[in-house]
């Protein structure tokens, strides 16, 4: 924050010709009230899990939720959902803050109160929909397999987000959006030529009405088979000129063609195998129960209490994941130079930061540590490699 704020009345010298002064202020302060804000939320965050774990308020939640249900395997599913739409619905407040006073303040929020509460029902349905059957099935497999049912749990999961990948363009993304077939016969030809070029074949390219939330812009490709499709953000089609559009897509094909989606579930997969071996050797641990004071010592429980704490043992590998993240960016960023073009790559970039206020002067440090995209000065000399 201190160093958004050095840098907060000039323009770095690389883009004083595409941003203004009044551009550079805005983006220095969203970044800085974005800032601010997250920390409070993480402040937030940590009481309520301390007082979750280290007051009674666990024992008591789940005594009150399960008092009258026979099963474990029941017991189970009821307190865990209990608990989860418990934190979803403390974390409303903030997520209302975040969107109606944050965005609204810079002009970035569409979203309505009513369109907010309608989203909130909409998810909390798709959450029981699909995460009752799924955490009956891992209960299931907990209690019913034996010593080794993290690894029929971690082969179900790994199958379980196949089926969630290949269903969510076409059945859960419709949910909250809108997708309309791409129509323009100009901009289709190109996007086919890009194709040939990369040896991709896409079936259906569509405009998502991004706007009706946002003002952000983006594209993205999603799913696999012949559910397979490019998506882009209205937003990013009204602010983009077709050639900026091209080398942008250009960079998220580069992510399929170098098998960086490949290779993160691969990662995801063997982090997961991992975590659940741990969570294997520990379950029935009568310690794990006594380090938090917790009365319950069922399998369902462990499961919990390893959810909630497992991120902040892994929080020490977010630069390592955050420079891979990097890495592929910049891989991708060459992909699109290669196949598109770097110049129109770098001028749809600096049209993307200005209009979504991201922050030219990150401090160094903290770009490394929790950035997944290069900075804009460490990522536009890269293009410019590939364009003089």
């Amino acid at each position: 924050i201190k160093n958004i704020k050095l840098h907060h009345d000039k323009v770095p010298t690389e883009f004083s010709d595409i941003i203004t002064i009044e551009d550079h202020q805005k983006a220095q302060t969203y970044t800085v009230v974005k800032n601010k804000f997250s920390i409070i939320g993480i402040l937030i965050h940590a009481i309520v899990l301390l007082i979750w774990l280290k007051t009674d308020a666990l024992n008591i939640f789940h005594n009150f939720v399960t008092g009258s249900i026979e099963g474990n395997i029941l017991q189970g599913v009821i307190f865990i959902i209990g608990f989860s739409v418990v934190n979803s619905i403390i974390s409303i407040p903030e997520s209302l803050y975040s969107t109606f006073i944050i965005e609204e303040k810079f002009g970035f929020n569409k979203t309505t109160p009513k369109m907010f509460i309608i989203d909130l029902a909409k998810q909390f349905v798709l959450s029981m929909v699909i995460g009752v059957p799924f955490l009956s099935l891992v209960l299931w497999i907990l209690y019913s397999l034996g010593a080794n049912w993290w690894i029929y749990t971690w082969a179900f999961i790994i199958a379980f987000q196949f089926l969630i990948i290949w269903a969510y363009p076409k059945f859960i993304a419709p949910l909250f959006n809108q997708f309309t077939k791409l129509d323009d016969d100009e901009l289709i030809s190109e996007i086919n030529q890009l194709s040939e070029r990369c040896d991709i074949k896409f079936k259906d390219y569509f405009i998502m009405n991004a706007s009706i939330r946002s003002s952000h812009g983006n594209a993205y490709f999603t799913g696999f088979g012949k559910n397979k499709r490019i998506v882009f953000f209205d937003t990013l089609l009204k602010s983009l000129a077709k050639t900026e559009v091209i080398s942008v897509l250009a960079h998220e094909l580069g992510h399929l063609k170098r098998k960086h989606i490949l290779k993160s579930i691969i990662t995801s997969s063997v982090l997961l195998f991992a975590g659940l071996w741990i969570l294997g050797q520990v379950y029935n641990n009568p310690g794990l129960f006594e380090a938090f004071g917790i009365q319950t010592n069922q399998p369902y429980m462990a499961l919990l209490i390893f959810t909630l704490i497992i991120p902040y043992y892994t929080f020490f590998f977010t630069p390592i994941s955050s420079w891979m993240s990097r890495k592929n960016e910049f891989e991708a960023d060459e992909f699109a130079a290669t196949y598109a073009s770097a110049k129109e790559l770098i001028t749809a970039l600096l049209k993307m930061y200005k209009d979504n206020s991201s922050t030219l002067t990150p401090h160094p440090i903290y770009s490394k540590f929790y950035f997944s995209h290069p900075p804009a000065k460490e990522r536009i000399e890269f293009l410019n490699t590939f364009s003089s």
